[in-house]
């Protein structure tokens, strides 16, 4: 290695190496790629994409020119990235279904509602827009500054100074490193509104501007559904999301019919991509009282919702669609900007409009400025001309006599070397009288021009004033009507999920190494047993029920877990694992599966003798993880979980130590959750079985083999005693597994 190569080395830690380099990534992330300016509301891509088409002169009353030329300049000169992602910026600045107020006039395919992409933008071509020349008005008058392209071959605008409120008139997304940005379109007119009246009062609370701005104004219309309170906590925090939802209409139709008609659909939703989310819950049974959804758009949105039958509810059919489609959707807002100093910040809705009113205070100053400067210089000439007329004699003598006129003229008229070089440089034609008086007067001119020019630069009520004037003029030319409505909604209404499943009969069947399946239809319980298993596997629990049933299976860990019905795998092969449908852990056993009603009660007792009663709306669990149901003391476990019948009065509890005690039911406490009361005392060893039953019928059990016989204990007084009881021997025939059955 030579020793130059080794004396640019530089010996440094690779974290901090690392950190500096990806600090540096980051910001230029944040500053010059994901988010927008608050002044013009553009991120550099778009504000290059519109400078590069100015340059290229495609004005609104111009001839359109193919997207590649556009894209080719502004990578080749402003924007050295792919030409697909800039391409890709340029056609979302000419969707109307994207942009509020586009800035781009596209020719050709740029995409559609649907989803689709544009054509390549070689078959594509595209102009300004008129919005887009106002945003960029005033550049040629010394109102922003100018900084040098990547190369330094070009200059290219900071910011745009034209006066239209881009950042909240189109909005802006964008995801930077450690931080994003998400701000919806909103309507010119109430930006315009708020704007003039935070000029009058600059004190003003945010919430009186939202008197103005009502939210926001989507360009795919729709209807906005928070009330005014959400909404407005939104905006004075600059972070929130808002409700929206297509626009639905019942039509009804001849004969007593009806059907639903879409006629917006929520922004940023590809119309395709909703059609298939539909056409698939119809498929999957999921929404059975919705029978089919026809797509009959044109440059309208036109989507059709036919209902199963006529006697559907409407209300129920809107809810359930909301729920489960993108016919509701939530937009956020994160009102997260760079402002003048370039610095990343979350901004309140007054605070993004002050932002932007002082930038545009700060343009009408700059470009009086430069006016006066340039009336100044006007006015320098005017006077050397008038010089020259008042002695035109002896200014033609010196001009005919001299060999260098200029150096005479300066000295013996007092003239600057501007007004002795325009003077040398007069047509004979200027020599006229006539011009003599248009000098004059362009020079009254100028100079009132000047005066009013200056009071405006001193005076900040006058800019106040002005602005408030040219403000007016803008919405009169590119204000319109809200597109988005907003009617706050009523409080969604409980919707009874079971009703929107197709009731089918099933057959549920778990394996004793925990495979589950569903079979249709009611088998023969003693089919269940003929069917294939794994190898090592067998039948553990099986019974009818339906595809709208919720089941609930219980551990021995003390969850519970709820599984529904129209979910379980097909009877196909030997099932799956039902640990892939819960967060159940391996060495966890399943104690009992069975059909979850809310009005049940069921028995619930751990190994050591602990139990209670419970509800089987209590059994039920929203997430994988189940719920805790009984708290189970460590070295005990759930041993049993049993139905109580209807006309229970009282339970009967064995222990593995082969002692049995009845004793009433009432006894038992109603627990949510719990590790409830004592069923039985043990010395040695813990529970082994217990069952609610009917006092007056006995105790039945069966007395096993193929015989089918049951055996039935009327009298149990012997065994009855207080809850907690040690018991004594069960009756003769009890079974040796010391299971009721």
């Amino acid at each position: 290695m030579a020793d130059s190569d080794v004396a640019s080395v530089i010996d440094t830690p690779f974290d901090a190496a690392l950190s500096e380099r990806y600090l540096v990534y980051a910001l230029s992330t944040i500053t010059a790629r994901s988010l927008p300016d608050v002044r013009d509301g553009l991120k550099p891509v778009h504000r290059r994409l519109l400078w590069a088409m100015r340059l290229l002169r495609l004005d609104p009353a111009g001839a359109y020119k193919k997207s590649a030329r556009v894209v080719g300049d502004v990578i080749g000169k402003y924007h050295p990235h792919g030409d697909q992602s800039v391409y890709d910026a340029m056609v979302r600045l000419a969707q109307d279904f994207a942009l509020r107020y586009p800035l781009v006039d596209g020719q050709g395919n740029f995409g559609n509602i649907d989803g689709d992409n544009a054509a390549a933008y070689r078959y594509t071509e595209a102009k300004l827009t008129a919005v887009a020349m106002q945003l960029m008005a005033g550049l040629d008058e010394g109102t922003v500054d100018f900084r040098p392209t990547y190369n330094g071959e070009e200059e290219e605008p900071e910011v745009f100074p034209g006066l239209f409120p881009n950042l909240l008139a189109n909005g802006a997304s964008g995801i930077a490193v450690g931080m994003a940005t998400s701000i919806p379109p909103h309507n010119v007119g109430e930006l315009i509104d708020a704007a003039a009246e935070l000029i009058d009062n600059p004190k003003v609370d945010d919430r009186v501007l939202m008197q103005f701005v009502k939210g926001p104004d989507f360009p795919t219309g729709g209807i906005l559904v928070d009330d005014e309170d959400t909404i407005a906590r939104a905006y004075v925090s600059g972070r929130g999301s808002f409700r929206l939802r297509a626009r639905i209409e019942k039509v009804a139709e001849k004969g007593g019919g009806w059907h639903l008609l879409v006629s917006e659909i929520p922004y940023g939703v590809p119309k395709a991509k909703l059609i298939e989310e539909i056409a698939q819950l119809i498929a999957d049974k999921k929404l059975p009282i919705l029978a089919d959804v026809r797509d009959e758009s044109d440059e309208q949105v036109r989507l059709v919702l036919e209902p199963r039958a006529r006697t559907v509810d409407s209300e129920l059919l809107l809810e359930s669609l909301y729920r489960l489609t993108d016919l509701e959707i939530r937009f956020p807002l994160n009102l997260n900007v760079l402002d003048a100093s370039r610095t990343p910040g979350v901004m309140s809705l007054k605070e993004a409009l002050a932002a932007w009113l002082s930038f545009q205070i700060e343009v009408l100053v700059r470009r009086s400025q430069v006016r006066i400067g340039k009336i100044d210089e006007r006015i320098e000439l005017l006077d050397g001309f008038l010089v020259a007329y008042l002695n035109l004699d002896r200014v033609i003598e010196i001009i005919r006599t001299g060999d260098e006129p200029k150096p005479v003229m300066m000295a013996e008229f007092s003239l600057s070397d501007r007004q002795a070089e325009a003077i040398l440089n007069m047509r004979l034609r200027s020599l006229r009288k006539l011009e003599e008086m248009e000098i004059g007067r362009e020079r009254t001119a100028l100079a009132k021009e000047r005066e009013e020019l200056a009071k405006l630069i001193e005076s900040p009520a006058r800019q106040r004033t002005r602005l408030k004037r040219d403000l007016q003029a803008l919405k009169e030319k590119f204000g319109d009507e809200r597109r988005t409505q907003i009617e706050a909604a009523a409080v969604a209404r409980e919707i009874d999920w079971s009703a929107m499943i197709e009731k089918e009969p099933i057959t549920v069947i778990l394996s004793q190494r925990g495979w589950i399946r569903a079979m249709k239809g009611h088998l023969a319980l003693e089919q269940v047993s003929d069917l294939k298993w794994r190898e090592g596997d067998g039948p553990f629990i099986h019974f009818h029920a339906q595809t709208t049933d919720r089941l609930a299976l219980f551990a021995s860990n003390g969850r519970v877990y709820t599984l529904a019905g129209d979910k379980l795998p097909s009877a196909r092969g030997f099932g799956e694992p039902v640990r892939l449908f819960i967060d159940l852990d391996a060495e966890v056993d399943i104690i009992q599966l069975l059909i979850a009603r809310p009005e049940m009660k069921l028995l619930v007792a751990s190994s050591d003798g602990k139990g209670f009663i419970t509800t089987g709306e209590g059994t039920l669990a929203e997430t994988r993880k189940g719920k805790q149901l009984v708290n189970v003391r460590p070295g005990a476990r759930v041993a049993v979980v049993r139905a109580v019948p209807a006309n229970a009065d009282a339970v009967a509890v064995v222990g593995e130590n082969r002692k049995m005690v009845v004793f009433s039911l009432a006894e038992l406490p109603e627990l949510g959750r719990g590790q409830g009361v004592t069923l039985q005392r043990y010395r040695d060893g813990g529970l082994s079985d217990a069952i609610a039953f009917t006092l007056d019928e006995g105790l039945s059990w069966a007395l096993g083999g193929e015989s089918g016989r049951v055996r039935t204990e009327s009298d149990l007084s012997p065994w009855r005693a207080a809850r907690g009881a040690a018991g004594r021997m069960p009756p003769i025939g009890f079974p040796r597994n010391n299971r009721f059955g």
